[in-house]
């Protein structure tokens, strides 16, 4: 079943933070980040339980290429991504949206 997935409002900003950045770095850069993250999305979004929990009911899974990782959970019908989250950042900051 594909659930439609829901971005918190700060793991929108997140991302679309790190668009702009890599963006600015070099130019298609932000779109090639744009392409992974979908990946994974889309990926959540068809098998949403293969990733395993790492936080109470929070699940997660690596963006290829990039020091990201996507941060969600799983509601009855739909996914809600909890972050957008850069590697060198502390969890903390997306462990208080839980």
């Amino acid at each position: 079943m594909n659930r439609p997935i829901r971005l918190h409002p700060q793991a929108q900003m997140e991302f679309d933070d790190a668009i702009e950045w890599y963006e600015r770095e070099r130019r298609g850069l932000g779109h090639a980040f744009v392409l992974r993250v979908n990946e994974v999305l889309n990926r959540i979004r068809r098998t949403p339980e293969i990733h395993g929990r790492v936080f109470e009911d929070v699940r997660c899974t690596r963006v290829h290429r990039f020091p990201y990782s996507v941060y969600y959970r799983i509601q009855k019908d739909w996914i809600e991504v909890l972050s957008v989250f850069h590697a060198k950042r502390d969890p903390r900051d997306w462990q208080s949206r839980v």
